[in-house]
């Protein structure tokens, strides 16, 4: 993929701390941000064959109202590949943070929090992305048809670190659309973007695997799961990471 000009530049309210090697830029992102680094710390690791990078809030809300950085940072980066990659290429997000380029497994986003009481505002919370760029095995690609790379599906000249402003600036977007309208605007494009809705699924919760199907979501971004002739509801919070 094209590697040029790989150190990202970011928007107002956003610094980047580089990582390299085998450190994970979540795990960095949450022990800073523990220390209190500042909210809007991107912490980043651009490798060969991924592009990892965490970004750590501060937020002002409790924490399940806070959650909804999470589908704000999937929004923000469907957003930034939309723009980047060729026409052909289709990104759909899962509930539980799976990012998908053309149907099949690309990456992923995580969350963790100081806190993990819902009416709690947490003193930090932060959002971690990873996105595979090339095949575990560049000399057999496709050969998992459940997971692909941006290279397999001709996203070559999209270069990483572009990526990584992209997804700065369409999450800051999106936050602010967030803090100034509400719910509403970013409930609808999620939805939009919504990987099996109307389908069985399957949760892990807490070790256990929970199957219903996936009928939509609520005010904060919750999942409502049927099961038989009822309806549960499963909190965002509950994709929380130790």
């Amino acid at each position: 993929m094209n590697r040029e000009g790989d150190r990202p530049s970011f928007p107002p309210l956003f610094a980047g701390v580089e990582v390299a090697g085998g450190t994970d830029p979540f795990a960095k992102a949450c022990a800073e941000a523990g220390l209190g680094c500042d909210a809007g710390t991107i912490v980043y690791n651009i490798g060969l064959d991924r592009l990892a990078a965490a970004i750590a809030f501060a937020p002002e809300v409790a924490l399940e109202d806070a959650m909804a950085m999470l589908p704000a940072c999937g929004v923000g980066f469907q957003n930034a590949l939309g723009a980047l990659a060729p026409p052909e290429v289709a990104v759909h997000l899962t509930w539980q943070g799976g990012i998908l380029v053309n149907g099949a497994a690309c990456g992923g986003l995580r969350v963790a929090a100081a806190t993990a009481d819902p009416d709690a505002v947490p003193d930090w919370l932060a959002v971690g992305l990873e996105v595979t760029l090339i095949p575990d095995d560049p000399d057999a690609p496709g050969a998992d048809p459940g997971r692909t790379s941006l290279y397999e599906e001709g996203c070559v000249e999209v270069a990483p670190a572009r990526l990584l402003e992209a997804w700065a600036r369409h999450t800051l977007v999106w936050i602010n659309r967030w803090s100034e309208e509400g719910a509403r605007p970013l409930h609808a494009e999620w939805r939009g973007l919504a990987h099996g809705m109307g389908e069985e699924i399957a949760l892990d919760r807490g070790g256990a695997e929970m199957h219903g199907i996936f009928v939509g979501i609520d005010e904060r971004f919750g999942l409502l799961l049927r099961r038989g002739g009822e309806t549960s509801l499963v909190p965002l919070s509950d994709l929380l990471e130790a």
